[in-house]
């Protein structure tokens, strides 16, 4: 969303730090009214800037402790396709489209090795889809941030 000014990026900053904030606190941490803060969250809500309001949780709570990344080639005039049939697969919590050699990458949470195996046979059955190859996540090392890119973009204003 072009056109953040320093209030929007000073909020999404205290949104990056704690994410259950409420918005009384928010006026009182910012100096704004309430009113403000909840017409420019209106506002920021409306242009698309947040992404879910879905908690994250590990899938290890429920039983899907393994966790992978499918790479995926397809035959790109199916891709539309290809790509709802994807999301009808449980297994798969998230995926995104890529340049160069792959097309898409997928991460998939399983309950054990014969899970995966299964998941990847259900992904190579979709038709279109050309090739997978599978690597085991063996570990989050940096998780989904943005805290520093909102610090970057508060300097460049």
């Amino acid at each position: 969303m072009p056109g953040l000014d320093r209030i929007d990026l000073e909020l999404l900053a205290a949104l990056a730090d704690d994410p259950r904030t409420t918005i009384v606190a928010l006026a009182e941490n910012l100096g704004l009214s309430r009113n403000t803060i909840q017409a420019r969250m209106a506002r920021l809500e409306q242009s698309g800037i947040f992404l879910s309001y879905e908690r994250s949780f590990s899938p290890d709570v429920l039983g899907f402790p393994l966790q992978a990344f499918v790479s995926i080639g397809v035959r790109q005039t199916e891709l539309p396709r290809i790509i709802n049939e994807l999301a009808r697969i449980p297994e798969v919590v998230q995926a995104h489209g890529l340049s160069g050699s792959i097309d898409l990458l997928a991460r998939v949470a399983c309950r054990d090795a014969r899970h995966l195996f299964d998941t990847d046979a259900r992904i190579l059955s979709i038709e279109g889809v050309e090739r997978t190859e599978t690597s085991l996540a063996m570990g989050e090392v940096i998780p989904f941030r943005v805290a520093g890119l909102i610090g970057l973009a508060r300097r460049e204003s």
